[in-house]
Order: C-alpha cells, then sequence, then structure tokens
C-alpha cells in the first residue's frame, strides 16, 4: 500500500457512499486509476466491504452489555467450538480473544435487560465449556469510531 492508497481508505472510511468522482478529486487520482485501486482494495480484503452505521437506540437496542467470559478449558477444539457458536449470534456485535484472567470479551446489544436475561440463559450459560461470564452494562457511549488511524 502506497500513500494513495491510505488517502482513498482514509476517504471512504469518513464517507463510504463516495462516488468514484469525487474519490479521484479527493485523492488527486483520475477516476479510471481510482477505481481500479478500489477494486484491487476490495479484492485483496483491504476494503472488507461497506455498511451504514446505524444508532442502536434508535433501533431499539440501548442495552449494551460486555460479557467477560472464562472457559473451563482453552484448547484450540475449545476455542474454535466457542468461535464458531458466537458467529452465529446476532445480538454478539463484538467478540474479542483476549489474554489475561478472561478468555473472551464480547459486546451484546439488547431490547432491555430481560431480553439480555434470556441471551445468557437460553445461548451463552448452555455452551459447553463456560467456566464464568461476568456482565458489566454501558452506561453511555463516549466514542465509538470505524475509522483506523492510517498515518
Amino acid at each position: 500500500m502506497d500513500r494513495i492508497d491510505r488517502k482513498i481508505i482514509q476517504a471512504l472510511q469518513m464517507d463510504g457512499k463516495m462516488t468514484v468522482a469525487d474519490l479521484s478529486e479527493r485523492v488527486g487520482l483520475s477516476p479510471s486509476p481510482c477505481a481500479r485501486r478500489v477494486r484491487h482494495l476490495e479484492r485483496s480484503a483491504v476494503i472488507k466491504g461497506y455498511v451504514a452505521v446505524i444508532d442502536q437506540t434508535k433501533v431499539g437496542l440501548p442495552i449494551s452489555a460486555f460479557a467477560s467470559i472464562k472457559l473451563e478449558r482453552q484448547r484450540e477444539e475449545d476455542l474454535d467450538r466457542f468461535a464458531e457458536a458466537v458467529a452465529h449470534w446476532p445480538e454478539v456485535v463484538d467478540c474479542y480473544l483476549m489474554t489475561g484472567q478472561r478468555d473472551y470479551l464480547m459486546r451484546i446489544v439488547a431490547h432491555d435487560l430481560e431480553a439480555y436475561e434470556r441471551f445468557l440463559k437460553q445461548k451463552l450459560t448452555r455452551l459447553d465449556n463456560v467456566a464464568s461470564i461476568e456482565t458489566s452494562f454501558a452506561l453511555g457511549q463516549v466514542k465509538r469510531s470505524e475509522i483506523l488511524p492510517l498515518e
């Protein structure tokens, strides 16, 4: 990746709906080479996709719960089985394999506390190998960004 690719990525992070004409003008490249570079960034999975950023409260999902999970065992097959299950749960919007005292940290969104309780009882606690779960609830969001600091 060169300086122009970084400029393209930075611009698309700010506005993924930007036209190729606007993008090419912003990065100082003519439209055809700019479009080729974008296609290359997409094919090489530097650009993984395009999404609309949604206000979770306005769509009825005001609860963000952060669950910290400890497994009984951390063998590769146990980690893979956990990751496979979590990948199918739409309530889990972020999940990270962690170092330290806990094995996973996930952010779960819910309509209300009862919905989170259902998720916990019907999904998370039913997984084999889960030793403990600690949940914290967000009181408010201070910052959220999908923009990576490329410079």
